[in-house]
């Protein structure tokens, strides 16, 4: 019955080689989840980018159609082919032919974009 109890042969890991390998996924997560954060950032302000030049291009769509037209509104603009990325607020601060210029900026994202008249994109933090 003794002999059941102190089995010699029985194969395992032992304590000290389940906690170096538990050491090892901590130090491979403390190396990826920073950068995994970064990388959701960059992609939030690249979607609010985005949605800055494809309002510029239904803007222009827009004004192409009706030269005079004088609108702040996104609802003329979603006509034209915006489509406004989900979280992604844009706003029109002129909406003429002659001066046109909105932002854009993500609610998780840390860069608001700024475009102009000529189509020029910048971006502010």
């Amino acid at each position: 019955m003794l002999q059941k109890l102190t089995r010699r042969n029985e194969e395992g890991f032992t304590l000290i080689e389940l906690m170096i390998v538990i050491a090892i996924i901590g130090i491979l997560a403390a190396i990826a989840i920073p950068n995994f954060i970064a990388y959701r950032k960059r992609s939030y302000n690249t979607a609010a980018n985005a949605d800055t030049k494809n309002l510029y291009t239904s803007a222009q769509a827009y004004f192409t159609d009706n030269p005079d037209g004088d609108t702040t509104t996104l609802g003329h603009f979603i006509t034209y082919g915006f489509r406004q990325t989900r979280k992604v607020t844009v706003t029109v601060i002129t909406g003429t032919q002659g001066s046109f210029s909105a932002n854009a900026y993500h609610n998780a994202g840390n860069k608001t974009y700024h475009v102009d008249t000529d189509g020029g994109i910048t971006s502010s933090v």
